[in-house]
C-alpha cells in the first residue's frame, strides 16, 4: 500500500517542481521516507514480494529522472550532465536487473549477482548504500532547492550551496558505482550467450 503512497506523492511532487519548491520538496523527502520505511517493515515481517521490490525500485528511478529532467531546463548549461546521468543511471540499472533475473538469481542485491568486491560491499552493507543513495538524492535535491533560494546562511554560505558543492563527490561516485554496474552486468549476460550456444551447439551434435 505504501508503495501505492510513494507513487501519488512522487506524482505531486513532479507537478509541483517547476514552481513550487516547498510543496514539490515536501512530496519528494515523503516519498523517499516511505520507501525507508516500507523497506523496512517488509524485511520485519518478512512480507517482501517481488512486485513491492519492482515497484519501488521504479518509482526511484522515475522519481530520480523526473528532477533531473527539471534540474536540465533550471541549468542548461549542464544538461548534457543532467542527461548523461539518467542515461547511466536507468541503463545500467536496467541491464544489472535483467542478467540477474536471466542467470536465474532471486535479487540484483546479492553476492552471488555482485562478483565485484566494491559491488558487493555497496550492495551487502545498508549503511554504505544508505550514505550513497540519500547522498546522491540529497546533491540533486539541494541544487533543485538552490535555483529557489540559497536556504539558510551558516558561516556565509547558503546551506543548499554548501551542501550541493560538497555532495558532488557523492554524486560522482554513484554513477560510476552504476557505471561498474552496467560493465559487469553486460560481461554476465555475455557469458550466459556463450553458455545457451554452447549448449545449443551440442544438442545439434
Amino acid at each position: 500500500m505504501h508503495s501505492y503512497g510513494r507513487i501519488i506523492l512522487a506524482l505531486l511532487s513532479f507537478y509541483y517542481m517547476p514552481t513550487d519548491h516547498i510543496i514539490a520538496a515536501t512530496m519528494y523527502i515523503l516519498s523517499g521516507f516511505l520507501d525507508a520505511f516500507d523497506g523496512h517493515a517488509a524485511r520485519m515481517f518478512n512480507q517482501g514480494t517481488k512486485f513491492g521490490a519492482m515497484l519501488d525500485q521504479l518509482t526511484d528511478r522515475c522519481g530520480t529522472m523526473c528532477l533531473l529532467v527539471t534540474l536540465s531546463h533550471f541549468y542548461p548549461q549542464y544538461m548534457f550532465l543532467f542527461q548523461l546521468s539518467m542515461a547511466i543511471d536507468i541503463s545500467c540499472h536496467w541491464l544489472h536487473l535483467h542478467t540477474t533475473l536471466m542467470a536465474g538469481r532471486s535479487s540484483h542485491k546479492g553476492q552471488e549477482a555482485n562478483e565485484n568486491p566494491i559491488l558487493r560491499v555497496y550492495y551487502s552493507s545498508r549503511p554504505v548504500l544508505f550514505v550513497m543513495c540519500a547522498g546522491n538524492e540529497l546533491f540533486y535535491s539541494s541544487l533543485y532547492l538552490l535555483h529557489f533560494t540559497e536556504g539558510p546562511v551558516i558561516a556565509g554560505v547558503g546551506l543548499w550551496r554548501a551542501l550541493s558543492y560538497g555532495l558532488l563527490p557523492v554524486g560522482v561516485l554513484k554513477t560510476i558505482l552504476a557505471l561498474m554496474q552496467g560493465y559487469y552486468a553486460a560481461l554476465g549476460l555475455g557469458a550466459i550467450d556463450v553458455h545457451e550456444r554452447q549448449e545449443a551447439a551440442q544438442k545439434n551434435k
